[in-house]
């Protein structure tokens, strides 16, 4: 078999290919420029930041781009026969995690190569599954996706959210279970919310904002979010309006329903940093006035569960890896249930009246039990070495579902019994590999300051680990967020034919809990440059990779990174792919949800941020002169999230440096969006042309057409 798969790769890709030079479309330079605290700023791209869908100019320069890239993409060998690959790989059955409501049970599911997943019920554990919610019909390029969705309590009506084309935005409607027909109820002008609904199932609360302008809605600034109750059969104009401030519009504002049905738990953020004020409203009192429990943006304060007119929450405060306490919703000092440890908390929940906590341990999941009053009751068996996810449920119903899965694992569904603590599975998948044939191991590394930083290093048995592979090192570095081991099949079919994935958990997210976070942002970001850019120098030093054959990825902040490292370090790398990523630090506060970032990154408009921000915007710090690697950059036209004018305006900035003759392109798909709802068919197309593209300037052997 080794023989005939090696037959089947084309030696001449084993080297890196020699760059010929590109002859880019001319992008319009604008006189342009911004003074800052004494600086003056070049923008001449900023007519690039216009919607594609209204400024024709900009439409016609992405279908220019689009016509260079795709005929570049059409001559990288192995293309066609990696998208075939994909596809195989891609083509097992796939489940989400279960949510029990009433006697039924609620999942998703995809049989492999359906472009949106089905939602299905059960009317119990053992009863027949049949299809709730099919949006594979609800549009022809299969853009229109169901988001999120939550069940009544007693599993009668359903609340789902509709996205169209990758958008934040959400429409709401509501289906009765019993008959799988709408009643006919729709909320508008949703985003970034919680869908909790009254206990009695009448209605739900929801966040909104008002609705934007005529042609704004895509670029507009999200402010004055307000919580709503909608009462079943009534329009979104009788809705009536439960929390708002309008004296603080940079407040968002999510609800939640306590088990019991007694309160409504208002969390509010001001930015993207967990640090809450928690507001109360007493669902048992008509016109209840709101009770500020926790006051000041300082601190974690999630949710756990509630005993009564006690609510449990996890929080930082006084914690850095996080415990969980107890709060009286009258007021007074919080009580801990369960201390802070040396893993740091990543979630809880009251199942059966256990509390269910989950625990990072070096980027690896642990779940731990304990009583409601904080004594351990054990641990759950989990799978192997890797990551769960899950465990929602009710304070009285011992039953709840997780996730399991890890680089070569695929996501397979598991019941858990906190009763008996018995695990069973739930879905299994058959997938068409083994994995046993992939290594997976966990290193470490020292970062330009001396930091200790996690490394997953995952390859296919018998491959020579000093060899100098070609290699694909991803992060994430932000917003508190944890990169965790997770199967991808993308990333399966970068290893079968003969590459190295590696993830680096840098700082800036929230693998070691508070400090790492704060340890990769503000003032502190360019320790997360540092420590992927020694990433990429300890896969060379160890001879897992080598000069002209690592190429890096990420996205959205991901994206960023990608693009300052690339200014940082152009020698470093033989490939970058950025995706959706935020490129014009000066400017990403001033569209859409951008304003909610200032936490990791700062104000523009304060000089010691802007100083930061402005040593390491990839759109303002492109180094001519010097060789830079390979770079195809992805974006969607529909982006509402990372707008996509940062891609914009950042490949135009490096089509017109002298930066070397190797392709510096951007992939811009339609109607996809930040990456949530993406179809399954846009989804393997884009790899095939990533994974092309990265194995030609990788000298990684491809699959013979």
């Amino acid at each position: 078999m080794k023989t005939i798969v090696a037959a089947m790769l084309l030696s001449a890709t084993t080297t890196p290919a020699i760059a010929a030079p590109i002859t880019y479309p001319v992008t319009e330079r604008e006189a342009v420029q911004d003074t800052q605290f004494g600086e003056t700023v070049a923008d001449p791209y900023r007519w690039l930041e216009n919607d594609v869908r209204t400024d024709p100019r900009v439409a016609k320069w992405v279908g220019q781009q689009n016509q260079l890239t795709d005929a570049y993409l059409a001559t990288l060998p192995g293309r066609a026969a990696i998208k075939a690959r994909l596809t195989h790989l891609w083509n097992y059955e796939r489940y989400g995690v279960p949510e029990k409501a009433g006697s039924r049970y609620f999942y998703t599911r995809n049989d492999g190569l359906q472009n949106q997943s089905i939602l299905y019920v059960r009317d119990g554990l053992a009863g027949a599954q049949r299809a709730l919610i099919d949006p594979n019909g609800w549009a022809k390029d299969g853009a229109t996706a169901l988001a999120e969705w939550t069940p009544s309590k007693d599993g009668a009506r359903l609340a789902y959210a509709v996205q169209d084309g990758g958008s934040d935005w959400r429409t709401v409607r509501i289906l009765d279970v019993a008959s799988g027909q709408p009643t006919g109820d729709e909320l508008k002008w949703v985003k970034f919310s919680n869908l909790a609904w009254a206990r009695d199932g009448s209605g739900l609360y929801y966040s909104r904002f008002a609705e934007p302008k005529a042609g704004e809605a895509f670029q507009a600034l999200n402010e004055n979010q307000q919580v709503y109750f909608h009462r079943l059969g009534t329009p979104q104009s009788a809705d009536r309006l439960v929390y708002a401030t309008p004296d603080r519009p940079l407040l968002g504002h999510s609800a939640a329903v306590t088990d019991d049905g007694a309160w409504l738990v208002i969390t509010s953020a001001q930015g993207t940093d967990d640090r809450y004020e928690i507001t109360l409203i007493d669902l048992r009192v008509a016109d209840a006035a709101p009770i500020t429990l926790v006051k000041g943006l300082e601190h974690n304060w999630t949710l756990v569960g509630s005993r009564g007119d006690t609510l449990l929450f996890l929080t930082n405060k006084d914690a850095p890896l996080q415990r969980i306490v107890a709060l009286d919703a009258g007021g007074g000092a919080p009580s801990e249930i369960v201390p802070e440890s040396k893993a740091t908390i990543d979630s809880a929940a009251v199942v059966g009246g256990k509390l269910i906590v989950t625990n990072l341990v070096d980027a690896r999941t642990e779940v731990r039990i304990f009583t409601l009053d904080g004594q351990p009751a054990g641990r759950v068996e989990l799978p192997g070495i890797g990551t769960a996810i899950g465990f929602g449920g009710d304070a009285a119903d011992p039953e709840t579902f997780f996730a399991f899965t890890s680089f070569n694992v695929p996501t397979a569904i598991y019941r858990y019994d906190a009763a008996t603590a018995k695990v069973t599975p739930f879905a299994i998948p058959r997938v068409a590999f083994d994995p046993a044939d992939y290594v997976v191991e966990q290193r470490f590394y020292a970062s330009k300051d001396g930091t200790r930083v996690p490394l997953f290093v995952v390859h296919k048995k018998g491959l020579d680990i000093k060899g100098g592979q070609p290699t694909l090192l991803y992060a994430y570095g932000g917003f508190n967020v944890s990169s965790r081991p997770a199967f991808s099949p993308a990333n399966l079919a970068w290893m079968e034919m003969g590459g190295v994935y590696a993830l680096a958990n840098i700082r800036g997210g929230g693998e070691y809990g508070k400090a790492w976070h704060d340890g990769g942002r503000l003032a502190n970001k360019q320790n997360v440059f540092d420590d992927f850019i020694a990433a990429g120098e300890y896969l060379i030093r160890e001879g897992i990779s080598a000069k002209g054959r690592l190429a890096i990825m990420g996205r959205s902040n991901g994206g960023l990174l990608v693009g300052a490292v690339t200014n940082q370090r152009p020698d470093l790398f033989a490939a970058a792919l950025p995706a959706v990523g935020v490129m014009d630090m000066l400017r990403f506060d001033r569209f859409t949800a951008g304003r909610y970032w200032v936490d990791d990154y700062g104000y523009p408009n304060k000089e010691d941020d802007f100083r930061v921000l402005r040593a390491y915007s990839p759109y303002h710090n492109i180094r001519r002169g010097q060789m830079y690697p390979a770079i195809l950059v992805t974006t969607a036209d529909t982006d509402d999230r990372v707008v996509p004018g940062h891609s914009f305006k950042y490949v135009a900035a490096l089509q017109a440096a002298a930066i070397g003759d190797k392709p510096h392109l951007i992939r811009i798909e339609t109607r996809a969006g930040h990456g949530s709802g993406k179809p399954t068919d846009k989804v393997i197309a884009e790899y095939a042309d990533l994974w092309a593209f990265a194995a030609r300037w990788t000298g990684l052997a491809v699959p013979a057409e």
